[in-house]
Protein backbone atom coordinates (compact mmCIF):
# COMPACT_ATOMS: atom_id res chain seq x y z
CA UNK A 1 0.00 0.00 0.00
CA UNK A 2 1.33 3.42 -0.95
CA UNK A 3 1.85 5.90 1.91
CA UNK A 4 -0.78 8.26 0.47
CA UNK A 5 -3.35 5.44 0.61
CA UNK A 6 -2.85 5.27 4.37
CA UNK A 7 -4.13 8.85 4.83
CA UNK A 8 -7.82 9.73 5.03
CA UNK A 9 -9.58 13.05 5.55
CA UNK A 10 -12.63 12.98 7.82
CA UNK A 11 -14.99 15.66 9.10
CA UNK A 12 -15.91 14.68 12.65
CA UNK A 13 -15.43 15.25 16.36
CA UNK A 14 -12.00 13.69 16.96
CA UNK A 15 -13.17 12.25 20.30
CA UNK A 16 -15.73 10.04 18.52
CA UNK A 17 -13.34 8.31 16.11
CA UNK A 18 -12.52 4.61 16.40
CA UNK A 19 -8.73 4.87 16.44
CA UNK A 20 -5.97 3.73 18.80
CA UNK A 21 -4.61 7.23 19.37
CA UNK A 22 -5.70 10.82 18.89
CA UNK A 23 -3.58 13.95 18.82
CA UNK A 24 -4.58 16.83 21.01
CA UNK A 25 -3.78 20.36 19.81
CA UNK A 26 -2.55 21.28 23.28
CA UNK A 27 -1.09 24.37 24.91
CA UNK A 28 2.22 24.33 26.78
CA UNK A 29 0.56 23.75 30.17
CA UNK A 30 -1.19 20.55 28.94
CA UNK A 31 -3.99 21.45 31.34
CA UNK A 32 -6.77 21.91 28.80
CA UNK A 33 -8.10 24.90 26.98
CA UNK A 34 -10.59 25.71 24.26
CA UNK A 35 -11.39 24.08 20.93
CA UNK A 36 -10.05 20.56 20.34
CA UNK A 37 -8.03 20.69 23.57
CA UNK A 38 -11.11 21.39 25.68
CA UNK A 39 -13.20 18.79 23.86
CA UNK A 40 -10.57 16.09 24.40
CA UNK A 41 -10.18 16.94 28.10
CA UNK A 42 -13.97 16.85 28.59
CA UNK A 43 -14.32 13.52 26.77
CA UNK A 44 -11.37 11.88 28.54
CA UNK A 45 -12.62 13.01 31.96
CA UNK A 46 -10.95 14.52 35.02
CA UNK A 47 -8.29 11.79 35.26
CA UNK A 48 -6.63 13.23 32.15
CA UNK A 49 -6.19 16.62 33.81
CA UNK A 50 -4.80 15.01 36.97
CA UNK A 51 -2.31 13.00 34.91
CA UNK A 52 -1.30 16.03 32.84
CA UNK A 53 -0.53 17.97 36.03
CA UNK A 54 2.31 15.48 36.66
CA UNK A 55 3.92 16.08 33.24
CA UNK A 56 5.18 19.61 33.95
CA UNK A 57 3.93 20.94 30.61
CA UNK A 58 5.43 20.56 27.16
CA UNK A 59 7.46 23.03 25.05
CA UNK A 60 6.09 24.29 21.73
CA UNK A 61 7.02 21.96 18.89
CA UNK A 62 7.12 18.84 21.06
CA UNK A 63 4.59 16.23 22.16
CA UNK A 64 3.84 13.97 25.13
CA UNK A 65 1.68 10.86 25.33
CA UNK A 66 -0.87 9.94 28.00
CA UNK A 67 -3.48 7.24 28.51
CA UNK A 68 -6.90 8.06 27.05
CA UNK A 69 -8.77 7.49 30.32
CA UNK A 70 -12.56 7.69 29.68
CA UNK A 71 -12.00 7.50 25.90
CA UNK A 72 -10.68 3.92 26.28
CA UNK A 73 -14.26 2.62 26.29
CA UNK A 74 -14.47 3.38 22.57
CA UNK A 75 -11.03 1.97 21.74
CA UNK A 76 -8.82 5.06 22.01
CA UNK A 77 -5.78 3.97 24.01
CA UNK A 78 -3.56 7.06 23.89
CA UNK A 79 -3.76 10.82 23.63
CA UNK A 80 -0.73 12.52 22.13
CA UNK A 81 -0.54 16.14 23.24
CA UNK A 82 1.23 18.21 20.57
CA UNK A 83 1.97 21.86 21.29
CA UNK A 84 1.75 23.83 18.08
CA UNK A 85 3.10 27.33 17.52
CA UNK A 86 1.19 30.59 17.61
CA UNK A 87 1.50 32.17 14.14
CA UNK A 88 3.59 35.36 14.12
CA UNK A 89 5.18 34.66 10.76
CA UNK A 90 5.07 36.28 7.39
CA UNK A 91 2.94 34.39 4.88
CA UNK A 92 5.04 35.76 2.03
CA UNK A 93 8.03 33.72 3.26
CA UNK A 94 8.72 30.46 1.46
CA UNK A 95 7.16 27.38 3.07
CA UNK A 96 9.55 25.91 5.63
CA UNK A 97 11.42 29.16 6.20
CA UNK A 98 9.68 30.45 9.33
CA UNK A 99 10.22 29.35 12.91
CA UNK A 100 6.50 28.57 13.08
CA UNK A 101 6.78 26.21 10.07
CA UNK A 102 9.62 24.34 11.78
CA UNK A 103 7.76 24.06 15.08
CA UNK A 104 4.57 22.83 13.41
CA UNK A 105 6.51 20.23 11.41
CA UNK A 106 8.13 19.10 14.67
CA UNK A 107 4.67 18.61 16.25
CA UNK A 108 3.67 16.23 13.50
CA UNK A 109 6.99 14.37 13.57
CA UNK A 110 6.96 14.05 17.37
CA UNK A 111 3.35 12.81 17.35
CA UNK A 112 4.02 10.24 14.64
CA UNK A 113 7.15 9.04 16.42
CA UNK A 114 5.25 8.56 19.70
CA UNK A 115 2.45 6.68 17.91
CA UNK A 116 5.04 4.46 16.21
CA UNK A 117 6.89 3.79 19.49
CA UNK A 118 3.62 2.78 21.17
CA UNK A 119 2.66 0.51 18.22
CA UNK A 120 -0.50 2.48 17.38
CA UNK A 121 -2.06 1.14 14.19
CA UNK A 122 -4.37 4.13 13.74
CA UNK A 123 -3.92 7.78 14.60
CA UNK A 124 -6.11 10.87 14.16
CA UNK A 125 -4.78 14.42 13.89
CA UNK A 126 -6.73 17.65 14.26
CA UNK A 127 -5.61 20.76 12.36
CA UNK A 128 -2.88 21.78 14.81
CA UNK A 129 -2.42 25.54 15.41
CA UNK A 130 -5.05 26.66 12.87
CA UNK A 131 -7.67 27.78 15.40
CA UNK A 132 -6.91 30.38 18.03
CA UNK A 133 -3.19 30.13 17.19
CA UNK A 134 -4.02 31.55 13.73
CA UNK A 135 -1.58 29.45 11.68
CA UNK A 136 -2.66 29.93 8.03
CA UNK A 137 -4.72 26.85 7.18
CA UNK A 138 -3.38 26.18 3.65
CA UNK A 139 0.21 26.50 4.89
CA UNK A 140 -0.48 24.23 7.86
CA UNK A 141 -2.15 21.65 5.60
CA UNK A 142 0.92 21.48 3.34
CA UNK A 143 3.23 21.04 6.33
CA UNK A 144 1.01 18.39 7.92
CA UNK A 145 0.52 16.36 4.77
CA UNK A 146 4.18 16.58 3.72
CA UNK A 147 5.49 15.40 7.07
CA UNK A 148 2.90 12.66 7.49
CA UNK A 149 3.57 11.34 3.99
CA UNK A 150 7.32 11.41 4.57
CA UNK A 151 6.99 9.54 7.87
CA UNK A 152 4.69 6.89 6.41
CA UNK A 153 7.11 6.26 3.54
CA UNK A 154 9.69 5.12 6.12
CA UNK A 155 7.53 3.44 8.79
CA UNK A 156 4.91 0.68 8.87
CA UNK A 157 3.13 2.16 11.88
CA UNK A 158 0.76 3.85 12.12
CA UNK A 159 -0.97 1.90 9.39
CA UNK A 160 -3.70 4.52 9.01
CA UNK A 161 -3.75 8.27 9.61
CA UNK A 162 -6.96 10.26 9.82
CA UNK A 163 -6.82 14.02 9.26
CA UNK A 164 -9.82 15.07 11.30
CA UNK A 165 -11.40 18.35 10.27
CA UNK A 166 -13.86 20.52 12.12
CA UNK A 167 -15.83 21.30 8.96
CA UNK A 168 -15.98 20.67 5.21
CA UNK A 169 -14.10 23.90 4.43
CA UNK A 170 -11.10 22.69 6.43
CA UNK A 171 -11.33 19.27 4.76
CA UNK A 172 -11.26 20.94 1.34
CA UNK A 173 -8.12 22.91 2.29
CA UNK A 174 -6.34 19.68 3.21
CA UNK A 175 -7.55 17.96 0.05
CA UNK A 176 -6.16 20.85 -2.01
CA UNK A 177 -2.78 20.47 -0.26
CA UNK A 178 -2.79 16.76 -1.13
CA UNK A 179 -3.81 17.40 -4.73
CA UNK A 180 -1.13 20.08 -5.15
CA UNK A 181 1.53 17.72 -3.78
CA UNK A 182 0.38 14.86 -6.03
CA UNK A 183 0.48 17.14 -9.09
CA UNK A 184 3.99 18.29 -8.16
CA UNK A 185 5.16 14.69 -7.71
CA UNK A 186 3.71 13.62 -11.07
CA UNK A 187 5.36 16.55 -12.86
CA UNK A 188 8.65 15.76 -11.18
CA UNK A 189 8.48 12.12 -12.37
CA UNK A 190 7.73 13.21 -15.93
CA UNK A 191 10.67 15.64 -15.97
CA UNK A 192 13.09 13.39 -14.10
Amino acid sequence: MQPIDRIEIVTADITTLRVEAIVNAANESLLGGGGVDGAIHRAAGPDLLEHCKTLEGCPTGLAKITPAFALKKQGIQHIIHAVGPVWHGDESQKLGYTLEDTLLASCYHQSLTLANQHACKSLAFPNISTGIYHFPKPRAAKIAFGHILGFLSKHDLPEKIFLCCFNNTDALIIQQAIDTREDWMMNRKRMG
